[in-house]
C-alpha cells in the first residue's frame, strides 16, 4: 500500500514538474520574444487590479506584479479562453480522429517524462525512493520510441484538417521528424558505448567521474561532436524555429493544427512546449552532468542531498529552455530543402563518423 501511494505521489510530481516547465516555457516565449523584439508584451491583464475587500489588500502588490510581469495574460487568461473558444471540426473530418490526434501527438511527450530521473534516489523514513515513475533499465531507447509514436498524432492532425495547408504541415512534420530521428539514435548508441548503460540513471551517475582526475567526465566532455548533434536535431524534433517549417505561418497558416481550436489547439501548444522541456531535461542529463555539481560530491541517499540535486538539475533545464526559445527568436527560417540536407547530408553522416571513432576508441584505450 505504501509503494502503490509513493507510485502516485511520483506521478503527480513528475506530470506537474511537466507542466510547470511547459508554462514556464510558454511564458518565456512571450516575454522573451518580446524583449528580443524590443517590445513590451503581455503586461495588462492583472496589472491594474484594485479591491476594496481588507482580505484582498495583501495580495494586491503580488497579483500586480504577476500582471506586470505577464504571467497572468499567459497562464491565466489565454488558457480560459481557449477552454470557451468553438470546438470546430472541419466539414466531412472524422470527429474521433480528430479530437484524437492531439492526444497522440502530446500523451507521448508526457509518458517520456516518466522514465527520466529528477534526482539522486535517496531514502526517507526507510523506504528506498527512485525520483521517476519507471525506473526501467532501457530509458533512452524508450525515449526515442516515444519520439516516433508522436509522429502518428502530428499525421492524423493534418489528414483530418482536410485542408491543404494542414496536410502539407503533417506531411513536412512526419518528414522531418522521422528524418532528425536517425541522427539522435546515433548519438545516443555513442553515449551507450562511451558509458556502457541504456539506463539515464546510470549514465548520469558515471558522469560524475573524473577524468584524469581532475575534468568531469560529463557527457560534453566525452562527446562534444554528440552533443552539437543532438542539440541540432532536438531541436528539428520539437520543430521550433528555425526548424519550424510544418508550421510556417507565412506559408503554411499554422500548418498541421491550422484547423483546430479551442482546448485541442492547447493541447497541442502545451504539448509542443513540454517537448522543449523534454530535450532540455535530455541535454542536462545526458550532457551536462544531470543533478551533479563539478568537483562537489553530494552524500548518497540523503533527502537533502537530493533535493539540492533535483534544484541543480531544474537550473540547467531551464538554462537550456531559455537557450531554444532565444535561438527560435534569433535565427532565420530554414528552406525545406535546407532542412533536409542538414539532416540527411551533414548530420547523418557526422553522427555515423563520430560513433565509428567513438567505438574504435573505445576498443584501443
Amino acid at each position: 500500500m505504501i509503494e502503490l501511494f509513493i507510485l502516485l505521489v511520483k506521478v503527480f510530481l513528475v506530470m506537474n514538474i511537466a507542466l510547470v516547465l511547459g508554462s514556464l516555457c510558454t511564458w518565456i516565449e512571450r516575454k522573451g520574444s518580446a524583449l528580443i523584439q524590443d517590445r513590451v508584451g503581455a503586461n495588462r491583464a492583472g496589472a491594474f487590479i484594485e479591491s476594496d475587500k481588507w482580505f484582498v489588500k495583501p495580495a494586491l502588490p503580488f497579483v500586480r506584479m504577476m500582471g506586470w510581469l505577464g504571467v497572468i495574460n499567459t497562464l491565466l487568461c489565454d488558457s480560459v479562453k481557449g477552454l470557451w473558444k468553438e470546438d470546430f471540426v472541419p466539414e466531412g473530418a472524422s470527429k474521433f480522429l480528430h479530437a484524437a490526434a492531439p492526444i497522440i501527438a502530446v500523451l507521448p511527450i508526457m509518458l517520456a517524462f516518466a522514465v527520466l530521473p529528477l534526482a539522486p534516489d535517496f531514502t526517507l523514513f526507510g523506504y528506498y525512493i527512485h525520483p521517476r515513475v519507471a525506473p526501467i533499465d532501457a530509458g533512452l531507447l524508450f525515449v526515442l520510441a516515444m519520439g516516433s509514436v508522436a509522429v502518428y498524432g502530428v499525421a492524423i492532425a493534418g489528414w483530418t484538417g482536410n485542408n491543404k495547408f494542414s496536410l502539407l504541415g503533417s506531411l513536412r512534420a512526419a518528414a522531418q521528424m522521422i528524418s532528425y530521428e536517425l541522427p539522435m539514435g546515433l548519438v545516443f548508441v555513442a553515449l551507450i558505448v562511451v558509458y556502457g548503460s541504456l539506463d539515464v540513471y546510470t549514465i548520469v551517475e558515471r558522469q560524475g567521474d573524473l577524468l584524469w582526475g581532475f575534468i568531469p567526465k560529463w557527457g560534453v566532455v566525452m562527446q562534444p561532436v554528440s552533443f552539437v548533434v543532438l542539440l541540432l536535431a532536438g531541436m528539428a524534433e520539437t520543430k521550433r524555429g528555425p526548424f519550424d517549417l510544418p508550421e510556417a505561418e507565412s506559408e503554411l497558416a499554422a500548418g498541421y493544427f491550422t484547423e483546430y481550436s479551442g482546448m485541442k489547439f492547447l493541447l497541442f501548444w502545451l504539448g509542443e512546449f513540454c517537448e522543449i522541456a523534454l530535450f532540455a531535461l535530455l541535454l542536462a542529463l545526458l550532457f551536462f552532468g544531470g543533478w551533479h555539481i563539478p568537483w562537489v560530491k553530494l552524500p548518497e541517499g540523503v533527502w537533502w542531498a537530493a533535493l539540492v540535486g533535483h534544484v541543480v538539475l531544474m537550473t540547467k533545464v531551464v538554462f537550456f529552455c531559455l537557450l531554444q526559445i532565444v535561438i527560435r527568436w534569433t535565427l532565420p527560417r530554414f528552406r525545406y530543402d535546407q532542412l533536409m540536407n542538414l539532416g540527411w547530408k551533414m548530420l547523418l553522416p557526422v553522427s555515423l563518423v563520430n560513433l565509428a571513432v567513438t567505438a574504435i576508441i573505445k576498443v584501443l584505450v
